[in-house]
């Protein structure tokens, strides 16, 4: 993808347009190409260029958006980080990187000498927002600097971004996409749903340091469509903002829909303009996304999967609501599989890892041999991690994550089959499900549960519901009843949160999910 000339074309067939709108304010394309290219110029002034690597950690704002497509601007790597991270994070990864630049928007518990101490590699910092020391401001760059295209091209097989993401492990790893593998996403979202300037989506608050965030701003920059920017997620806002913008297209999480469907007010907003809704990022319910549909019964639900190591996304169900539990079937660009422990591919009806190959798919992860051998399988097969079956019909199901898997007694339980049908309860608004250790039989599920409006459930009586729904090794051996889940950066459930408080008391439980969630809030409150 050449981000220069896409920023020149759009800016002359659409420049009065609005690329986005953040906060009320609108920037069109016509001044988005000009701040790209100003803070493009000031990197080549600075002699960073292509291969070098530039590093983001600010909000999602329109300083954020303008970086961005600076970088890709001149063919330089982007290598974007959450803005939830913490310094002693934000430094290893900056030495791991090795970023020759970083544009980063100032915030509490962050200390930018001790970044400049401490990273060799990074030669000029760049602030956000408010100025700093021996640093320069990135309003007096947009002031001063050139608006003429900047010097420098990308070529496909060069390297565009490095995607720190840590899953499971906790460890990070950067998934790196080549400037070809940029075009993927934005292919795959148009080949099934068919996008034209006249499109609008809602950010949900996914953050632009996330795939599913870059997409937004590559749709935005392939199609001249309009991006509603949200700086965090606000269930409220979200709906607000579909009915106000007339918005087209959204891309969520399960968590997310949970929460839209616990206001009251959800129904009363005209939600008519949307041409689909869809859920990404975690095996959905869908009995949620059915109950969702009755507020925009004129859109078309979809179920859709990739990973960042996929340059998601890559696939989404059909358009028939019967279909919604399928991911669909790989076909465009990718080819997928389904094998067993020992390789062999798998028929209809039989579980086993979901593997995909195709133009997509990571090279592997940066400074990381031993990690990008172990993600693959025979020729350029990558495993996914999640654990998938043949429909009948030729559709390809979620089962769950292999890391999911509960082994009760010598029998597998997946822990979003658990899920789905604590669930289908009716005082139950949200749930987590997973495995603890047992003396016994290995491992047992525990269900973290939020009851809606905090009316209690009697154990006895929920399992006695579980009943008609599970086989007896499935249901939960434990319950346990919180006033919140915690959630991640893109708003899936932070599952790795939940096992490290198993062993805690309730209260200490409660105490230590609500410090994330108040560190969570600190963080985003110094957003604006």
């Amino acid at each position: 993808m050449n981000i220069k000339e896409l920023l020149i074309n759009q800016a002359s067939l659409f420049g009065q347009k609005c690329a986005f709108s953040f906060e009320g304010r609108e920037t069109t394309f016509s001044q988005l190409k000009d701040n790209a290219f100003k803070i493009a110029n000031y990197f080549t002034r600075q002699g960073v260029k292509k291969p070098d690597k530039i590093a983001i950690f600010t909000a999602n704002t329109p300083d954020a958006i303008s970086a961005q497509m600076a970088v890709y601007s001149i063919g330089a790597t982007l290598i974007p980080f959450d803005y939830m991270l913490t310094e002693k994070e934000i430094i290893h990864l900056l030495n791991h990187s090795e970023p020759r630049a970083l544009i980063i928007q100032p915030k509490k518990d962050i200390n930018i000498l001790n970044i400049r101490e401490n990273c060799y590699s990074v030669k000029y910092i760049i602030t956000a927002k408010e100025r700093f020391p021996d640093c320069d401001f990135l309003d007096d760059i947009l002031a001063e600097e050139s608006n003429e295209a900047p010097v420098g091209v990308s070529m496909d097989k060069d390297l565009a971004a490095i995607f720190y993401t840590s899953g499971s492990t906790g460890h990070p790893k950067g998934v790196m996409l080549s400037y070809k593998q940029l075009d993927n996403p934005v292919d795959t979202i148009n080949h099934f749903l068919g996008i034209s300037e006249n499109d609008v989506y809602c950010t949900g608050g996914i953050p632009f340091s996330h795939v599913g965030g870059l997409n937004y701003l590559l749709l935005m920059i392939r199609f001249a469509s309009t991006i509603i920017v949200m700086p965090r997620f606000n269930p409220l806002e979200f709906l607000k903002n579909i009915e106000k913008y007339k918005v087209t297209i959204f891309c969520i999480v399960p968590s997310m829909y949970v929460a839209i469907l616990s206001l009251k007010e959800c129904e009363r907003f005209n939600l008519s303009s949307l041409r689909y809704a869809v859920v990404f990022g975690a095996p959905s319910s869908p009995a949620l996304l059915k109950k969702f549909h009755r507020s925009c019964p004129k859109a078309i639900l979809l179920n859709g999967w990739g990973m960042t190591e996929t340059a998601a996304p890559n696939t989404f169900s059909p358009p028939d609501e019967h279909k919604i539990s399928s991911i669909g079937k790989f076909g465009f660009r990718m080819q997928a599989k389904i094998i067993d422990e020992e390789g062999n591919s798998l028929l209809y009806g039989e579980k086993g890892e979901l593997l995909v190959n195709g133009e997509g798919v990571t090279g592997g992860y940066y400074r990381e041999p031993t990690l990008s051998s172990d993600a693959f399988w025979g020729e350029g097969w990558f495993r996914t991690g999640d654990i998938a079956y043949f429909g009948k019909d030729g559709l390809i199901y979620l089962a769950g994550r292999k890391k999911d898997m509960i082994k009760v007694a010598g029998e597998i339980v997946f822990s979003s089959e658990v899920e789905e049908k604590i669930q289908l309860h009716p005082n139950v608004a949200e749930t987590a499900v997973v495995g603890v250790p047992d003396e016994l039989r290995g491992e047992v599920p525990k269900a973290f549960i939020v009851t809606k409006d905090g009316n209690a459930i009697e154990e006895q009586k929920l399992r006695d519901f579980l009943k008609e729904q599970l086989a007896h090794f499935k249901i939960p051996h434990y319950f346990e009843f919180l006033k919140e889940l915690p959630k991640n950066r893109v708003g899936k459930i932070d599952k790795m949160a939940l096992k490290k408080t198993v062993n805690m008391p309730l209260a200490e439980q409660e105490e230590a999910i609500q410090k994330e969630e108040e560190k969570n809030q600190q963080s985003e409150g110094e957003i604006s």
